[in-house]
């Protein structure tokens, strides 16, 4: 198993920047892929970015790319997501996930571990 821990999420103005925590723990042995996710109330939960364990495997969707840049530490089990030039339309529950596939995918279903999300609020 493994457990995911976000934090960093909060209100912010738009064209400001957050950047999003994501602690690591269990069996961090498998290599864990991350992937980062986002949830409107009501809506499906979509995909944003993603890195695979040694860093590669950098995906984004394209409504993000050019503003937020994903990364992590394995010497220090965490992952990150620091977002820039903020929207509103940004504001959503984020989400950290994790899988052992050693794959690139940006699909959630093969995304067996999830963390309990942080809200990020963008004021207009």
């Amino acid at each position: 198993q493994v457990q995911l821990v976000e934090s960093g999420g909060g209100l912010v103005q738009a064209g400001g920047s957050l950047t999003l925590s994501c602690a690591v723990s269990g069996r961090t042995v498998i290599r864990p892929s991350l992937g980062w996710f986002r949830q409107l109330a009501g809506k499906e939960r979509e995909f944003v970015a993603t890195i695979g364990w040694s860093g590669d495997k950098i995906y984004y969707a394209d409504s993000v790319k050019g503003r937020f840049t994903v990364s992590r530490d394995n010497n220090k089990n965490m992952g990150y997501l620091q977002m820039n030039s903020l929207k509103p339309e940004d504001t959503a529950v984020y989400y950290c996930a994790a899988h052992s596939l050693g794959i690139a995918t940006t699909d959630k279903v093969r995304f067996r571990y999830w963390g309990q999300g942080t809200q990020v609020t963008v004021s207009s």
